[in-house]
């Protein structure tokens, strides 16, 4: 497996783990002292802390799945990587994405005795302030993905 898609699979299997609802697994994809800036604003730092922050979401909220699109993997050295995307979420009970929630998520990732992992995560809301056509835009490929993806599934 080349490194370019081992990165695309380390974001797929976070999303993967944000849909289990892992905080454990979610958390384990980190590095020891990797960060998370969340939707709302709020961090965490380091593996331990992530999962914490995280378990009471899971236990408390009926969170949504997600759906992810890789816009591009860029190596910045041979062993660290950043990863674009954009996100949308189904939420409980439901079969199309909430456009209020797409996002914009970037990753980055080291590689540390061979392992990839991920040093630091950020979902940004996609509020495109003053341009719904782009909001729109992106709400339509998002549920494009979503749809090509229920039919492989």
């Amino acid at each position: 497996m080349g490194d370019e898609h081992a990165i695309r699979s380390l974001y797929h299997e976070l999303l993967d783990k944000w849909d289990r609802r892992s905080a454990d697994a979610f958390a384990a994809l980190f590095a020891d002292d990797g960060n998370i800036v969340g939707f709302d604003g709020s961090q965490a730092n380091g593996r331990a802390e992530i999962e914490s922050h995280l378990r009471p979401i899971f236990r408390d909220h009926p969170t949504a799945n997600s759906i992810g699109i890789v816009r591009e993997v860029r190596f910045l050295t041979p062993d660290v990587a950043v990863l674009r995307a954009v996100a949308g979420m189904v939420p409980p009970e439901q079969s199309d994405i909430n456009p209020a929630v797409n996002a914009v998520q970037t990753l980055v990732a080291e590689r540390k005795d061979g392992q990839w992992r991920i040093a630091v995560y950020q979902n940004t809301p996609a509020a495109f302030h003053g341009r719904p056509e782009l909001g729109a835009k992106l709400t339509n490929e998002l549920r494009q993905a979503l749809r090509a993806e229920t039919k492989r599934a």
